[in-house]
């Protein structure tokens, strides 16, 4: 009898590709989903004398600030995932890199919360001016690596869906360097001219995102069919 493969083993459409994309979309899913654990995990109950959880409730708010913040920032890169992945039909070697170089920006979303909220709490200048810069620097690395997966797409169609424009990712990529842009000019914001400015334009950014989660060329397209 000649050898065969199960139906459910991953199928290799050309050399080098993979036709099974499911495996890098739940590793990446599973990782979205402890880093959203990781979060919360840094609100805790104050301990508090009989009478005092309100006031110890109130002087917590940079960790509530920072923990929605950074919930928000994880959840529309969660979105852009599956949107950029649904889009996807195969995938290979330098794929799964720059899928994992996104990963691991989202895997230091909770260390660089931590220190925003801690230095925000504590009130001192110096510090929070070094914890806004790490956050910064995040978002501008975050956003980096989202701009490298969409240039990889962008370079090899055979990789997408059938009907997937390459402009599409190339109008990503473009969105992405924003991001590289915005978290740039936040962070000299809050380092030279305001920490709760920058803590503004934080919050802002991942609902700038999440508003434009389907791309930024499916809303030109249909802002034109409108038209």
């Amino acid at each position: 009898m000649a050898a065969g493969r199960d139906t459910g083993d991953v199928q290799e459409v050309e050399a080098g590709l993979r036709s099974d994309t499911a495996r890098a979309i739940g590793f990446s899913d599973a990782v979205f989903a402890i880093v959203v654990t990781l979060l919360v995990l840094d609100l805790s109950v104050p301990e508090v004398t009989p009478g005092g959880m309100p006031h110890a409730l109130i002087v917590q708010w940079p960790v509530y600030l920072a923990f929605v913040t950074s919930f928000l920032y994880v959840a529309v890169n969660w979105l852009n995932h599956k949107g950029t992945f649904l889009r996807v039909r195969c995938s290979d070697r330098g794929l799964d890199w720059t899928n994992l170089a996104v990963l691991f920006g989202v895997t230091l979303l909770p260390f660089v919360t931590a220190l925003v909220s801690r230095a925000v709490e504590k009130g001192d200048t110096s510090d929070e001016r070094v914890a806004i810069g790490a956050y910064a620097l995040l978002g501008v690395l975050l956003s980096a690596a989202w701009m490298w997966l969409h240039h990889y797409l962008h370079g090899h169609p055979k990789l997408l869906q059938a009907g997937v424009p390459q402009r599409f990712f190339a109008a990503e990529r473009l969105r992405a360097l924003f991001g590289v842009a915005a978290y740039a000019i936040a962070g000299a914001v809050g380092w030279w001219v305001s920490v709760p400015a920058a803590l503004v334009v934080f919050l802002l950014l991942p609902i700038f995102y999440g508003l434009s989660s389907n791309g930024s060329y499916e809303i030109r397209r249909r802002i034109r069919r409108r038209r």
